[in-house]
């Protein structure tokens, strides 16, 4: 079959170059755990588009900032549908979780809904539990260096726990509630990671009955048990908004324009659990890795933290309104964002009809996946001192926020290419699939960072002899579509004899409000 589809293929033009693969399964066994690092060196064997074939499935890889824009941003209506996802969206998610749908009515409704209960206007109004969270880090990691990673873990889900659901804060990260939801997360980042279950590229598996198919048994198991569980969180959200108790959040303006958007409670159960799971998870990975800088990087912490004195001073603690006084800590969060993207191949687009290219043919129903790690590591667009850690290519002569790349750009409408920038790096993904959540995003890594660095020095710990034991850049945990580094000790102090009284008092503030 596959030959007969790339026969038919060839008449209609050339083929993107890729690897050769083995009959039937094609180029299956060659995608492993870090499979953007295979990518990128097929990126120096066959140029920025390469095209695989896995048992079948036609797939290309984007490895340049410039053929990524042109077809996903540029081209979006092409390329904004995704893959099947037979277990992670079909099954495991019933067709309701919105990264993963297919570009139909429900993922249009979904879409909608989450674009404008996020957007960048109302992430103002989440303002208050984001600095709230981003103060009992501070102290968090003060009180309890050796457990740095799970305050990080507690202080995202519980902000984005209130963002959503309007619910109080998480103060243990092990809460039943938290610990359902982030075990859903595991569930489908390992479900949908390229190569995790045969039946994506077998899809006549599909078929088999569940008492000889247990991956199957199982995820339509835990979408009953999932949904039952989603639902009940949101059905907390409607009473509140029922008996006037709700505060802003995004489950109280979905739930007060449910008519305009006529999405059925279902589906608003589900977008609401998405933009948590999909949240919490990646703004923890993102804060692991900026970690991992500061102690690699110690020079980066030293600027962040003078700029930080002659801004705020040290007789309170940094807020949001600081922030455009802030350009080099701003251009930190980029980098935090740039250097080690939490989902470094993205999650696949879908062609849904055929196209050409630069001389290439790309027939429709091809999985497009644009190699984020290859495009924000790109010594053409970032320097040969790409691979650093270094917030000073953000910026211009003079100290300021320079313009984005020109390729890192998002489409916003379906008339008109606005030029809002991704913030010189692609880890939002592209055009109509772009992260709706981003706004909330950069606001808690801004002033989970500024909190931070305004209130301890972190380095690295010392062996008996005195020698710094330095963690290892280059080794990773792959959870799914959600890297993090490997786990590693830290020294976290205060930086000067008032930090623990002020972290103190602006407890007791933001305690009270």
């Amino acid at each position: 079959m596959y030959l007969v589809h790339r026969a038919s293929a060839l008449r209609k033009g050339r083929l993107p170059p890729g690897p050769r693969g083995l009959p039937l399964f094609g180029n299956l066994f060659q995608l492993n755990i870090d499979a953007w690092l295979t990518f990128a060196e097929w990126k120096e064997q066959y140029g920025p588009l390469v095209q695989i074939n896995v048992a079948g499935q036609r797939i290309v890889i984007m490895n340049t900032h410039k053929v990524a824009s042109d077809l996903l941003d540029r081209r979006g209506p092409i390329y904004s549908d995704r893959p099947r996802f037979i277990v992670a969206s079909e099954i495991l998610t019933g067709g309701l979780l919105m990264p993963f749908a297919q570009y139909n009515d429900v993922w249009r409704r979904m879409r909608r809904a989450g674009h404008e209960g996020l957007n960048k206007t109302v992430s103002r109004d989440f303002f208050g539990p984001q600095y709230r969270e981003a103060v009992l880090l501070a102290d968090g990691m003060l009180k309890h260096p050796e457990l740095w990673n799970e305050e990080i873990r507690r202080a995202t889900a519980s902000m984005i726990w209130d963002v959503i659901y309007d619910k109080p804060p998480i103060t243990d990260v092990e809460d039943p509630e938290i610990t359902w939801i982030n075990d859903f997360t595991t569930r489908l980042v390992r479900a949908a990671f390229p190569g995790a279950h045969y039946v994506e590229f077998f899809t006549w598996m599909k078929y088999l009955p569940r008492s000889v198919a247990r991956w199957k048994r199982d995820a339509e198991e835990w979408f009953r048990k999932d949904s039952q569980f989603f639902e009940g969180l949101f059905l907390e959200a409607q009473h509140r908004v029922e008996n006037g108790e709700a505060r802003p959040s995004f489950a109280t303006n979905l739930i007060r324009d449910k008519e305009r958007y006529g999405i059925p409670d279902r589906e608003s159960a589900w977008l609401a659990a998405t933009l948590y799971a999909a949240g919490a998870e990646t703004t923890a990975g993102v804060l692991s890795w900026f970690m991992l800088a500061m102690i690699l990087y110690p020079d980066v912490q030293t600027k962040v933290q003078e700029e930080l004195d002659a801004v705020v001073g040290r007789d309170r603690l940094p807020t949001f309104a600081d922030q455009e006084s802030l350009p080099y800590l701003q251009a930190t969060v980029r980098e935090a964002l740039r250097w080690h993207p939490v989902d470094p191949v993205g999650v696949p687009h879908q062609s849904n009809q055929d196209d050409w290219y630069e001389g290439y043919f790309i027939p429709k129903g091809t999985i497009c996946i644009a190699n984020v790690w290859s495009l924000n590591r790109d010594i053409e667009a970032y320097g040969p001192d790409a691979a650093d850690f270094n917030p000073r290519r953000f910026l211009d002569k003079n100290g300021q926020l320079k313009p984005a790349l020109a390729d890192t750009k998002e489409v916003t409408s379906r008339l008109e290419i606005r030029f809002w920038p991704y913030q010189g790096h692609v880890s939002y993904g592209f055009g109509r699939r772009l992260c709706i959540g981003r706004h909330v995003a950069n606001n808690s890594l801004f002033i989970d960072i500024a909190c931070l660095l305004w209130a301890v020095s972190i380095g690295p710990v010392h062996d008996s002899q005195g020698k710094a034991i330095m963690p290892v850049e280059s080794k990773s945990i792959n959870d799914g579509l959600v890297v993090r580094p490997i786990p590693f000790r830290c020294s976290i102090t205060p930086r000067f004899p008032e930090v623990n009284t002020i972290l103190a008092q602006s407890k007791d503030v933001v305690g009270n409000n």
